[in-house]
C-alpha cells in the first residue's frame, strides 16, 4: 500500500508545482518568451532593415531597432534590378524535383530494409545512414569531377541530381523508424489475399505513413532550399543560381555590402520554409515520434 502511495504522492506533487504564478513565471513564460525572442529576433531584424532607407541603415543616430521612413526601395532593387524571380524559381524547381526524387528512393530503401528482411539489411541500413554523415565538403569533390565528364555543370540538373547523395540517407532512416511502428501483421493478411508487394506498399503502407512522409519530405525540402556548397561549386551564370548562392554573390561588390536587399533577398527566401513549416508542423513532429520511439 506504501509503495502504491509514494507514486501518487510524487505526481500530485509534480501536478501542483505549477499551481502557483511565481513558480509558472519562473518555469515557464521566462524560458518560452527567451526562446521566442532569440528564435523571431532574426526574422524582425530582416524586417526592420529591409524596409529601412540607406540613411538610416549607414547613420549611427537614431534608433537601430525601429524605421523611421519605411521604403520598398530595396525590394525594388532585389526584385528588377537583379535576378532574384529567376533564383527564385531555380530554388523551387531544385528543390521541389530533389524532394520528390528523394522520397521515392528512400521509400524503396526503407520498405526493402525494414520489410523484406533479406539477409545484411541491418547492416544496409545502418551504412545507409552512416552515409549521412559524410560532410557535403568531402562529397563535391568527386561529386565535381562527374559532373563535369558528364557535361552538367551550370545547369539545373548538376544539383537535381547531386542533392539527393545527402537527402536520400537520412529520409531513409527516418521511413525505416516509421514503417517499423506499421503492424507487419497488415502485410501478412494482404499477401495471404494475393496482394503482391507494390500493391502492399502503394495501398497499406503509404497510406499509413503519410506523417512519415511529410516529416522527410518538409527535411528533404530545407535542405535542397538552403543547400550552398553544390550550388557554389556547380553552378556559375547568374541566371541558374539558387537564392542563397544568388543573394550572397550578386548583392555583394568588394567590400560593398547591400545590405537592405541582402536582407530583402534572405526575408523573401525563408517565407516558403515557414509557410510550409507552419501547416505541416503536426505531420513533421509526429512523423519524427514514430521515427525515434522504435
Amino acid at each position: 500500500m506504501s509503495s502504491n502511495a509514494a507514486p501518487e504522492l510524487v505526481d500530485s506533487q509534480g501536478m501542483n508545482y505549477l499551481v502557483s504564478l511565481p513558480r509558472r513565471i519562473v518555469t515557464v513564460y521566462v524560458p518560452i518568451c527567451v526562446f521566442l525572442f532569440v528564435l523571431l529576433f532574426p526574422f524582425y531584424w530582416m524586417v526592420v532593415t529591409t524596409f529601412k532607407p540607406n540613411e538610416e541603415l549607414l547613420s549611427r543616430a537614431g534608433n537601430p531597432f525601429w524605421v523611421k521612413n519605411p521604403t520598398l526601395a530595396h525590394v525594388k532593387k532585389l526584385l528588377f534590378d537583379t535576378a532574384y524571380p529567376d533564383w527564385l524559381w531555380n530554388t523551387v524547381l531544385v528543390s521541389v524535383t530533389a524532394t520528390i526524387l528523394s522520397l521515392v528512393a528512400s521509400v524503396l530503401a526503407a520498405y526493402a530494409i525494414e520489410r523484406l528482411r533479406f539477409k545484411g539489411a541491418r547492416y544496409v541500413g545502418m551504412s545507409i545512414f552512416l552515409a549521412y554523415l559524410v560532410p557535403p565538403s568531402i562529397l563535391f569533390i568527386p561529386l565535381a569531377a562527374i559532373i563535369y565528364k558528364l557535361q552538367l555543370y551550370d545547369t539545373r540538373l548538376a544539383l537535381i541530381l547531386t542533392y539527393p547523395t545527402f537527402l536520400v540517407p537520412f529520409c531513409t532512416w527516418l521511413l525505416m523508424g516509421y514503417f517499423k511502428s506499421i503492424p507487419f501483421e497488415l502485410e501478412e493478411c494482404a499477401l495471404i489475399d494475393g496482394a503482391t508487394r507494390l500493391q502492399i506498399l502503394v495501398k497499406i503502407i503509404l497510406p499509413l505513413a503519410v506523417p512519415g512522409l511529410i516529416s522527410a519530405g518538409i527535411f528533404a525540402f530545407t535542405l535542397s532550399w538552403n543547400e550552398f556548397i553544390y550550388a557554389l561549386t556547380f553552378i556559375s551564370s547568374s541566371e541558374m543560381k539558387t537564392v542563397p548562392i544568388g543573394v550572397i554573390t550578386e548583392l555583394v561588390e568588394g567590400d560593398v555590402y547591400h545590405w537592405g536587399a541582402l536582407m530583402a533577398g534572405a526575408l523573401l527566401g525563408s517565407l516558403p520554409v515557414a509557410v510550409l513549416y507552419s501547416f505541416f508542423v503536426e505531420y513533421y513532429v509526429s512523423g519524427l515520434t514514430g521515427a525515434v520511439k522504435e
